[in-house]
C-alpha cells in the first residue's frame, strides 16, 4: 500500500490526483487488476469525473454549496457538519480497473480529491492489487 499525502489550498475544492495514481500503478508493474484509493477522511472524499473542462469543477462545487450551506441549524459542536455530508454524498473509495498497466478511465475522466473543510494535509491510500 502507498500513501500519498497531498496539502488542499482552500476550504472546498477538488484536486485531480490521476497522474499520482498512474504513477503508482505504473511503479507497481501491475498489469491486469485493480487499484483501490481510499480517503480516510470524514471531511473529504474521492470522486471520478470530467477532468477536461475546469468549469465542471467549479459547477460541481457551487451546486454542492446550495444543496448542503456551510451555514445551517446542524447539531455538530465543530462547526463543519456541511463537510461530513458532503463527504458522505462522495463516499471514501474508489476502485478503478487496470488492463494492460493503464487506468481504465473514459476519454474525459480524471480522478479527485474532494477537500471540504480545508486547507489541511491530507492523505490518500492506493492498493493495487493483481489479477
Amino acid at each position: 500500500m502507498i500513501a500519498l499525502s497531498l496539502r488542499t489550498k482552500t476550504k472546498t475544492e477538488f484536486v485531480d490526483i490521476t497522474s499520482q495514481i498512474e504513477q503508482v500503478v505504473k511503479k507497481s508493474g501491475v498489469k491486469e487488476g485493480v487499484c483501490v484509493v481510499f480517503c480516510p477522511h470524514t471531511t473529504a472524499a474521492l470522486t471520478i469525473n470530467e477532468n477536461a473542462d475546469f468549469s465542471v469543477r467549479i459547477d460541481i462545487i457551487e451546486h454542492l454549496g446550495e444543496m448542503v450551506p456551510l451555514k445551517k441549524t446542524y447539531r455538530h459542536l465543530e462547526g463543519n457538519s456541511d463537510s461530513h455530508i458532503k463527504s458522505s454524498l462522495f463516499g471514501a473509495s474508489l476502485t478503478l480497473i487496470i488492463e494492460n498497466g493503464n487506468l481504465v478511465l473514459g476519454t474525459w475522466q480524471g480522478i479527485y480529491f474532494c477537500e471540504f473543510d480545508g486547507p489541511r494535509t491530507r492523505k490518500i491510500h492506493i492498493k493495487v492489487v493483481k489479477d
